[in-house]
């Protein structure tokens, strides 16, 4: 095979395929039965015409007819006058008439033969087109039910092109949702462990152990403190025979007294960042 030769066979493959998707079955059928209805068409058409031929020469050989009629007279009219000259060739006139009429007369039969011919194809031409309408409407039908069918098992299993371009949609979310969050926890459990340092708390990771160290030792030291004046408070009320304990008071100084040192705590925090600041400052005057 050429190098042409494979060329249009190349491309008359590829228009073939295109044309076999882009094409309607429904659509084709209602264009080939509007061409049988066309032929049928002219098929009346060509009857009438002929039909219209034949009346042509009906008219005429019944004016033919009428001349043959008309020389008899004629004749018999110049044999009374005793004219044989006149009759002779009122004779010849119909002679002539008369082989017009015959040969219109075969021209008429070949006419009603064809037009038989071409009335009883076009009820054959009828009767096929009737068949036609009744398979290309049950065609139709087959062709629209299973066109449905299939639009809905593609949009069931995601087998046709716009489901599944939605599922590689769904997909592709599921893939950087995921992603995200595995980069979430990963950046939490970093920060965490230290690895990763918060970019708007002061001072570094030290900085900020020992700023706790030092709160948890003062807050300690206010708790020891508390203790020991409750410690001297409670000796003091058991020596004391008439006084009673009022257990309600206890718990209710005991409360106040753990929100003064929380907020003690708090306090002592914030000021441990200055003392940070300070110590070094101090050692070096020494």
């Amino acid at each position: 095979m050429g190098l042409l030769s494979r060329f249009s066979y190349t491309v008359r493959s590829w228009l073939n395929s295109l044309l076999n998707r882009a094409s309607n079955p429904a659509a084709e059928l209602d264009y080939s039965y509007e061409q049988l209805r066309d032929e049928l068409q002219d098929v009346q058409r060509g009857i009438a015409d002929l039909t219209t031929q034949k009346k042509r020469l009906q008219k005429h050989r019944d004016r033919l007819q009428a001349n043959v009629e008309k020389h008899n007279e004629q004749a018999r009219e110049a044999i009374r006058q005793d004219r044989e000259d006149l009759a002779r060739r009122a004779l010849e006139k119909k002679q002539a008439t008369l082989a017009q009429l015959e040969g219109l007369d075969e021209q008429i039969s070949d006419l009603e033969a064809t037009q038989q011919q071409l009335v009883s194809k076009k009820d054959t031409l009828q009767g096929q087109i009737e068949q036609f309408r009744t398979r290309k409407e049950t065609m139709k039908a087959r062709y629209e039910a299973a066109e449905a069918s299939a639009r809905v098992s593609e949009a069931l299993t995601g087998a046709g092109d716009e489901m599944g371009d939605v599922a590689r949609t769904i997909e592709r979310a599921s893939e950087r949702t995921d992603e995200m969050e595995a980069r979430a926890a990963a950046l939490v459990e970093l920060e965490e462990s230290g690895a990763l340092e918060n970019v708007l708390a002061e001072g570094d990771s030290i900085d900020r152990e020992l700023d706790r160290i030092s709160s948890e030792r003062e807050v300690d030291t206010e708790l020891e403190t508390i203790r020991a004046e409750m410690g001297k408070s409670s000796g003091e009320a058991s020596s004391a025979p008439s006084a009673e304990v009022d257990q309600a008071s206890v718990d209710a100084e005991l409360a106040e007294l753990t929100a003064d040192v929380e907020g003690a705590g708090a306090e002592a925090a914030d000021a441990a960042e200055p003392a940070a600041d300070e110590e070094p400052e101090s050692e070096t005057e020494e």
